[in-house]
């Protein structure tokens, strides 16, 4: 706490901001790579990337000379007219996914409320469902985004406490479980909404299989099957998408966080020409959606992409990470999870709470997240290599050789 006291920087946003986060007390102004940069000179290795947003590593040198040189040419004039930009950006984003067509908006908030609207509309013009009654299937842990509609579907009792009324219209179910999903749909289900794997819940694997069962279940019930992929989508967990791993292919598929190359807020809804067709001018759309200046960033984060370096080195840098925490014995480790960079160490609080474990880091020169209080998130950006990956090691190795292994704390 004492890195707070007389700091300028946090003092304003202390004071002009609404407490809605609970930062770590260190101040950015630079970052490069998987390196950032305090205000005074300390460097840090980012073991966090934006919640996954910056994938690409800070200050790309591909990104930045796209999203400079489109600023200089172009960047918004809404979708009242057409750009030379946007349907560059979404063939390849259709080609490279396999979806055949895609709606640009912002935020990943955003691109599930899309999803929403779509499944809804979709039920009512192809399943015949009464006005006002379809139903959207989630599970116990999901985490979508805080829009009063999101939160109103969330279990976390702290992201819908004072928010509400909600409208309703979703149903529950334990993640992992595809025989629950079995058995909560009804006439009135048109969606089933499932990250493949909860990031905000705390890095929580599924079943092997699970995906693979949930796509057989809508399919055999006429279900769309929507996959959240806005944090595990991209490269993130070795694969371009976290459905790939079980090689499936939902109705439909929602992406966002590295999607803008960590510059810009890019995310898109994708789905058939059946789900998509129920927007017709006027339904739904965004002044910033789809912009010229998002495109180009968008197309070439995908282009970063397309010959899968990146994405294979995600997969071998998180064997290694993965690895390497799993042979650290001290009893305050629970578990390691994840898949790829997308990984996170569960700690028992009796000995230390994520929060606690996260300062520590940050004395050693590596910032990271806590979620839940007891995961410490690990999720760099995908250009990571073994020597920053081995140093990110040894600052937790040190960390959970600075905590007691025979008494408790309430660090």
């Amino acid at each position: 706490m004492n890195a707070r006291i007389g700091n300028p920087h946090i003092a304003l946003e202390e004071r002009y901001c609404a407490h809605n986060y609970a930062p770590l007390p260190v101040v950015l102004c630079r970052g490069e790579g998987v390196w950032l940069w305090d205000d005074h000179g300390h460097r840090y290795l980012d073991m966090m990337s934006a919640y996954s947003a910056v994938s690409f590593g800070h200050a790309h040198p591909r990104l930045v000379a796209a999203l400079a040189g489109q600023a200089r040419r172009l960047a918004v004039t809404s979708r009242a007219f057409y750009s030379d930009r946007l349907g560059l950006f979404l063939q390849r984003l259709c080609e490279m996914t396999g979806m055949p067509r895609a709606l640009p908006m912002n935020s990943g908030a955003e691109a599930v409320e899309t999803a929403i609207k779509a499944a809804r509309k979709w039920g009512y013009r192809h399943r015949g469902i009464a006005d006002g009654r379809a139903r959207i299937i989630a599970c116990r842990g999901n985490f979508a985004g805080r829009t009063t509609t999101i939160v109103g579907f969330s279990s976390e009792a702290q992201y819908r406490d004072g928010f509400g009324p909600f409208d309703g219209g979703f149903d529950l179910v334990p993640f992992g479980d595809a025989a629950a999903l079995d058995a909560a749909i009804t006439p009135e289900t048109v969606a089933f909404l499932v990250e493949p794997i909860q990031g905000e819940g705390g890095i929580v694997m599924p079943p092997d299989g699970y995906l693979r069962r949930c796509r057989e279940i809508c399919a055999r019930r006429g279900v769309l099957m929507m996959c959240d992929e806005v944090q595990t989508g991209l490269g993130r967990t070795g694969r371009l998408l976290a459905c790939d791993h079980e090689d499936v292919r939902p109705d439909c598929l929602i992406l966002g966080k590295a999607l803008g190359g960590g510059l810009l807020p890019v995310s898109a809804f994708l789905a058939g020409d059946e789900v998509m067709d129920v927007f017709t001018p006027g339904d739904h759309g965004s002044t910033f959606g789809g912009n010229a200046l998002s495109a180009a960033v968008g197309a070439e984060a995908l282009a970063l992409l397309q010959d899968g370096e990146l994405i294979a080195n995600a997969r071998e840098q998180g064997r290694r990470l993965a690895d390497g925490l799993r042979r650290i014995a001290h009893p305050a480790l629970r578990e390691v999870r994840g898949r790829g960079l997308m990984l996170g160490i569960d700690l028992d609080p009796r000995f230390i709470k994520a929060r606690g474990f996260c300062e520590r880091l940050m004395a050693c020169g590596v910032l990271t997240k806590e979620t839940h209080d007891t995961v410490v998130r690990l999720a760099p950006p995908l250009v990571i290599a073994s020597e920053e990956v081995d140093l990110a090691l040894q600052a937790v190795r040190d960390v959970f050789q600075s905590i007691p292994a025979h008494r408790v704390s309430d660090s």
